[in-house]
């Protein structure tokens, strides 16, 4: 999925500067996502050491801040802020408080600031960070991380389990995504299109209604005559 979102991001916006980071990966992803992505490939692998994670995710932030003061636009694809989370939590000195999942409390403000960096400068340019975040691992650190960033964002995706384990991809939970301020970026109209799609998911049985989704986005040229489509589909439903 984060493959073909740096490709989506290089094909509609090549003027955009992609960094995609990977923190804490196999090798073989990172190999991987080099030859499969147009765009810079930053990483850190599992067998390098935490302060290493680290080193490469902080000269990353660096360069990009730089980029957007000369008014480039910038995209950084980090996987995963729980990883580089757990690098600072074994690197940064001890404030003597530990939190639940055993994580020190000054551990988060590190990758807080990291993904807090995120910004549309007046008179430069823009960064924005799409990060992934571990959950269900049963990891009680990884949960701990994942709600200190929880709605953080301007932007959340959750994906699904149930659905990957089927088969079912992109396995995106719909009911549990969704964008801050939604209401700015698009018409009434549309925006009552999207109430009528997510009680339309409420109402059904979670596998059929998102492969419905996927047929329907591959037959529909734009997002405006998806959401017309999956509006008379909402309809019948209630019919």
């Amino acid at each position: 999925l984060l493959q073909k979102i740096a490709n989506s991001i290089t094909a509609n916006y090549p003027e955009i500067e992609l960094i995609v980071l990977l923190i804490d990966e196999r090798p073989e992803e990172v190999t991987d996502m080099q030859r499969s992505v147009v765009g810079e490939v930053a990483f850190s692998t599992f067998d390098e050491p935490p302060k290493r994670h680290i080193r490469v995710a902080e000269l990353v932030i660096q360069k990009v801040k730089r980029l957007v003061e000369q008014k480039y636009d910038v995209v950084i694809l980090l996987d995963s802020v729980t990883r580089l989370a757990r690098a600072y939590n074994l690197v940064v000195p001890t404030s003597g408080k530990i939190l639940s999942g055993g994580i020190d409390a000054n551990t988060l403000h590190h990758p807080k600031r990291f993904f807090g960096a995120a910004r549309n400068i007046e008179e430069g340019g823009s960064l924005t960070i799409l990060a992934t975040a571990l959950v269900e691992t049963g990891s009680k650190m990884d949960e701990v991380i994942f709600e200190e960033f929880k709605g953080t964002g301007n932007m959340e995706l959750r994906l699904t389990r149930e659905l990957a384990e089927r088969r079912v991809f992109p396995c995106i939970d719909i009911n549990r995504s969704g964008t801050r301020k939604e209401e700015l970026l698009l018409s009434e109209r549309e925006l009552k299109m999207i109430w009528s799609l997510r009680d339309y998911l409420n109402r059904q049985n979670l596998k059929q209604p998102i492969e419905a989704l996927i047929e329907v986005m591959k037959k529909t040229e734009n997002n405006k005559r998806f959401l017309e489509v999956i509006s008379h589909l909402g309809k019948n439903s209630k019919d």
